[in-house]
C-alpha cells in the first residue's frame, strides 16, 4: 500500500525500529541508518525481527563524508523516523530545519517518552516511567497487586510506535496536498495518555473508580482471569448480559441466585472467590475445551509459543517463524495485497547498494 514511499530510519530503540517495521510491512522502502559497529540497544540480535524488510546501510554520522551521505539520503525520502533525546538530531546536523531545507516535503518523525518540550523532556525514561505518569499504567493489575503491563505494549508500542506512524501517515497526506512537510512529535507520555480516553467514556458514567479493583472492566468476577489447576491462565471478559448469562450456563451457575445481579459491586469480592476455586480444580485446557464454541466470552492465556499451533493461527497464519525467528505477520491486512515476510538484513548489508543508487541520481 505504500509502495514508491521512502523512510529514513535513523537507528535507535524499540519504538522507533517497531514504527519502521510496519511501515516496510506496508510496503515502504525502509532505509535504515545502522550505526558502524554493534547494536545500540543491549541484547538485540544481529538480524533483528524489527529491521525485516528494510535495507540497511551503515553510518557514522560524526564523520563528515557520512554525514554527507545521510543528508543526500534525506533528501531523497518522504519520511525520516529518529528516536533521540531533543537536541541530539541538532546537534548532529540533521535537525528538522537543515532536513527540511534539503527536502520541503519531508515528514519529520520524532520519537520521545517525554516529548520535544516540556519539564522532563531531556529526562531519561523506559516504558513504565512514561505510561505511570501518564496515568495508563494505573489499572494495569489486580487491586492488591503492584500496576505491571505486558513489556512495551502499552508504552513504547501502543503510546509510542503507533502514534508515530498515526502522525507520519497524516503528514504523507497532508504533504500530498499541500507540498509541505511537517515534523511529528510523537511522546509515548501523550500517546499513551491518548488511549485512556476509552476509559474517560466509562468515566462519565460513573463506571471508572480512581481506586483499582472497583471500575467496570478492572473489579466484576467476568472480567479478570483465572488461574487454574495445572498453573495455566484462563482470562473471563462476559461484558453484556447474554454473554455473562452463557457463561453461568455452562459452568451451571445459571439458578445461583448470587450471581444474577451482574453489575452489583457489593457482590464482585465474593463472587471472584468463588469462581476461583472453580478454575482452580481442572487445568487450563479443560477451560478452554468447555469454552471454545461459545459466546461466553472465555479464552485459555497462550504464551507466543502456543499461539503458533493453535486453530486460529491455522486459519490466520499470524504467527510465523521464517528462517526460525518466531514473530508475528503484518497487520492489518487488505484485501488486493497479500503480505509475505521480508529477510531481515544484516548491519550495513544494503551499503554499497544504497551508496551506487545515490551516485545515479542526478547532482542537486
Amino acid at each position: 500500500m505504500l509502495s514508491g514511499i521512502r523512510i529514513i530510519e535513523i537507528e535507535g530503540l524499540g519504538p522507533g525500529p517497531f514504527a519502521a517495521m510496519l511501515l516496510a510491512d506496508l510496503g515502504a522502502d525502509v532505509i535504515t541508518i545502522h550505526r558502524t559497529g554493534q547494536a545500540a540497544t543491549p541484547g538485540m540480535p544481529e538480524q533483528s525481527v524489527l529491521d525485516r524488510g528494510k535495507r540497511s546501510i551503515s553510518l557514522n554520522l560524526k564523520d563528515p563524508a557520512d554525514l554527507d551521505v545521510a543528508r543526500r539520503l534525506i533528501a531523497t525520502a518522504d519520511a525520516l523516523i529518529e528516536g533521540f533525546r531533543p537536541g541530539v538530531m541538532e546537534k548532529l546536523g540533521l535537525g528538522p530545519d537543515i532536513c527540511r531545507d534539503l527536502n520541503p516535503k519531508l515528514i519529520y518523525g520524532r520519537m520521545t517518552g517525554w516529548g520535544q518540550d516540556g519539564p522532563l523532556s531531556k529526562n531519561a525514561g523506559h516504558d513504565l516511567n512514561y505510561i505511570a505518569l501518564s496515568g495508563a499504567l494505573w489499572y494495569a493489575s489486580q487491586p492488591d497487586q503492584p500496576p505491571q503491563t505486558p513489556a512495551t505494549l502499552v508504552g513504547d508500542i501502543g503510546g509510542g510506535a503507533m502514534y508515530l506512524v498515526a502522525g507520519i501517515l497524516a503528514g504523507l497526506l497532508n504533504a500530498a496536498r499541500t507540498g509541505k512537510g511537517t515534523v511529528v512529535d510523537a511522546a509515548i507520555y501523550d500517546g499513551s495518555a491518548h488511549m485512556m480516553n476509552l476509559l474517560m467514556s466509562l468515566r462519565q458514567t460513573g463506571n471508572l473508580s480512581d481506586t483499582r479493583g472497583h471500575s467496570l472492566l478492572d473489579g466484576p468476577h467476568w472480567s479478570r482471569t483465572y488461574a487454574c489447576s495445572d498453573g495455566g491462565f484462563v482470562a473471563v471478559q462476559c461484558l453484556e448480559p447474554k454473554f455473562y448469562a452463557e457463561f453461568l450456563q455452562i459452568l451451571d451457575l445459571s439458578g445461583d441466585p448470587e450471581f444474577r445481579q451482574q453489575y452489583d459491586a457489593s457482590t464482585w469480592p465474593a463472587l471472584t472467590r468463588r469462581l476461583a476455586e472453580i478454575f482452580a480444580g481442572k487445568p487450563r485446557d479443560h477451560w478452554a475445551a468447555l469454552f471454545a464454541a461459545s459466546d461466553a466470552c472465555v479464552a485459555p492465556v497462550l504464551n507466543p509459543s502456543e499461539a503458533q499451533n493453535h486453530a486460529m493461527n491455522t486459519a490466520r497464519q499470524i504467527w510465523l517463524a521464517p528462517d526460525g525467528m518466531l514473530q508475528a505477520a503484518a497487520a492489518p491486512r487488505f484485501s488486493e495485497r497479500e503480505w509475505k515476510p521480508r529477510p531481515s538484513p544484516r548491519r550495513g548489508d544494503h551499503t554499497q547498494d544504497i551508496l551506487a543508487e545515490l551516485d545515479a541520481r542526478p547532482k542537486a
